[in-house]
């Protein structure tokens, strides 16, 4: 009876065991996985980068206007066809300083190629190797953006945009992926659900309010 209620101990206790490790083992794979999910992988610099916000900035003005973009929203096309010209036009005046932002929200809606973070990561190459062609190439991504839920451009397209917009130092890059994973970070770090999302010197808008607000700042 001793015995048999020794091994029945020692048996709970084995149970116990492999249940804590199997419990330490989830939550170091969840920590994991978390860190991974919140990785940037490579930091893109360059003269219109700036590294610890993300943002591709251009113009000098008081009012600073911040634009997160995803390159597979059809509302942030449209946010581009109403406000993107004068957006651009006013920062190369100086009369505001426009921040844009590529995120990565919409990876989900790529069929598995990720092309949400794909074109984030190409646009970073761009404004980092060839910052002067970097609106001509968000314009041109918008030009050529892809339907929602399809699989979006490959590499070698959104590399063939940047040729043509003469962005031809940043093809290397897009290749690679060097910033593929940055879009997704920068879309956390932010508290980015959404896009377009739209802040006006420091205070984010309510997309009701881009219409109304957006407008007093410009020319």
């Amino acid at each position: 009876m001793a015995a048999a209620q020794g091994r029945n101990n020692w048996f709970v206790i084995g149970i116990s065991t492999a249940v804590v490790v199997v419990l330490v083992a989830l939550g170091a794979l969840v920590v994991w996985m978390n860190n991974r999910a919140n990785d940037p992988g490579a930091v893109p610099t360059g003269d219109i980068i700036n590294a610890e916000s993300g943002a591709i900035t251009f113009g000098e003005g008081d009012d600073v206007v911040a634009t997160y973009l995803d390159f597979m929203c059809p509302a942030c096309n449209a946010f581009e066809q109403s406000y993107g010209q004068s957006l651009q036009s006013a920062a190369a005046n100086d009369d505001i300083t426009l921040e844009i932002y590529p995120v990565a929200i919409l990876d989900h809606l790529s069929q598995g190629t990720n092309y949400s973070s794909r074109a984030a990561g190409a646009m970073y190459c761009v404004a980092d190797a060839a910052p002067d062609k970097a609106l001509d190439y968000m314009n041109a991504l918008f030009a050529n953006q892809p339907q929602e839920s399809g699989p979006g451009l490959t590499d070698e397209q959104l590399a063939q945009i940047a040729e043509q917009v003469g962005a031809d130092a940043a093809v290397s890059c897009i290749a690679d992926g060097t910033y593929e994973k940055f879009g997704a970070a920068q879309a956390k770090k932010h508290d980015v659900r959404g896009t377009p999302t739209v802040d006006i010197n420091g205070t984010r808008l309510d997309i009701s309010e881009i219409n109304t607000e957006l407008p007093k700042v410009l020319p």
